[in-house]
C-alpha cells in the first residue's frame, strides 16, 4: 500500500537553517529526497518573500512544486506558477498611529517594497540584522508616512527583547481588534493583518493544494510558529527552540545545528514509507 503523502512545514530560521544562515546538505539532501518521492515542502517565514528566495532556490522548490507562506502568512506563493494563492494587507488607517507609537517609544518601525527594507527612522541594530538576514537593502525615508502608498504586508518593529515584551502587551491592547501582533524574535514585534499567522495561512494553502492538516507536519524554534505547531497533526519543536514552543509540541528534536530535520524526516517520513 502506498504511503500517504506528507507535508512538511518549516520555519527557516533556526529551523531549516543552522547558525550560519545556511542550509546544511544533510538537510537539504533528506528535504530534497522526500520531494522526489511526492512529498510536498512549504517554507513558512516571518521573512518578507524576497528574502526567502535564496533557500527556494536551494531546495529547488520551483522544481519539485514547493510554495513560501512569508510575512508570517500574509502572503503564500507557488513556486512553480509564481502565482500568489493567498494574500492579507495591512489597513494603511492604521500607520499614522503604529508610526506615533514607534516614535514616542523609541522603536525600529519598517515594512517593504519589492526587494527594498523600508524604514521610518535611522535604522538600528535589529533592523540592519532583519536586512542582513534576508540580503536586502535598507532605505530610510524621510517622510515614511507620506512613503508608504502601496499595499504592505506587515510591519515591523523593533527594540531590545525585555522593552519588546512590554511594548507588544501594549499594542496587542491598542490594536489587538484590527491587527494581529506578536513577537517573532525576542526583539521582532509583527504587526500582521487581523487574524493572520502561520497556522491560519496555512491552512488555506492545504486546502488548495488538497492536503489535510493529519498529514502535515510543521517545524519551528520561535514563538510565531507555536500557531501552525499546534495546528499540525505532528508539531515539532527544534532542540534550540523557546521554551513555550517545546511545550505546544507533539515532538521535540535536535537543534538547527545538528541536523534535526533529517531526524523529523527520518522518523515521520522515511519511517512510514518502509511500512
Amino acid at each position: 500500500m502506498e504511503q500517504e503523502k506528507k507535508v512538511l512545514v518549516l520555519d527557516i530560521d533556526g529551523t531549516l537553517t543552522n547558525s550560519k544562515k545556511e542550509i546544511t546538505s544533510a538537510t537539504r539532501e533528506a528535504i530534497q529526497d522526500i520531494m522526489i518521492q511526492g512529498h510536498k515542502v512549504i517554507l513558512a517565514s516571518g521573512r518578507p518573500t524576497p528574502g526567502m528566495r535564496r533557500y527556494e532556490q536551494e531546495l529547488e522548490l520551483e522544481k519539485y512544486g514547493g510554495y513560501l507562506l512569508s510575512f508570517n502568512g500574509a502572503k503564500i506563493v507557488d513556486c512553480i506558477s509564481g502565482d500568489i494563492i493567498y494574500q492579507r494587507t495591512l489597513s494603511l488607517t492604521l500607520l499614522p498611529s503604529i508610526y506615533g507609537f514607534a516614535k514616542r517609544n523609541g522603536c525600529g518601525l519598517v515594512t517593504y517594497l519589492g526587494n527594498t527594507v523600508i524604514s521610518a527612522f535611522e535604522p538600528d541594530q535589529y533592523i540592519e540584522l532583519e536586512a542582513r538576514i534576508n540580503g536586502l537593502p535598507v532605505k530610510k525615508v524621510d517622510h515614511f508616512l507620506d512613503y508608504v502608498d502601496f499595499e504592505i504586508n506587515k510591519c515591523l518593529m523593533t527594540a531590545d527583547g525585555e522593552k519588546a515584551a512590554v511594548l507588544e502587551k501594549e499594542l496587542q491592547k491598542k490594536y489587538g481588534d484590527v491587527a494581529s501582533i506578536y513577537r517573532s524574535e525576542p526583539f521582532f514585534i509583527e504587526i500582521m493583518p487581523k487574524d493572520v499567522n502561520k497556522a491560519a495561512s496555512l491552512a488555506k494553502t492545504l486546502t488548495a493544494i488538497g492536503q489535510t492538516r493529519e498529514n502535515t507536519i510543521c517545524c519551528g524554534d520561535g514563538f510565531n510558529d507555536i500557531s501552525m505547531i499546534k495546528y499540525a497533526g505532528t508539531g515539532v519543536a527544534m532542540g534550540n527552540a523557546q521554551a513555550v514552543v517545546k511545550e505546544a509540541a507533539d515532538y521535540i528534536t535536535a537543534s538547527n545545528d545538528e541536523d534535526g530535520l533529517v531526524q523529523v524526516i527520518n522518523e515521520f517520513i522515511r519511517k512510514g514509507s518502509k511500512a
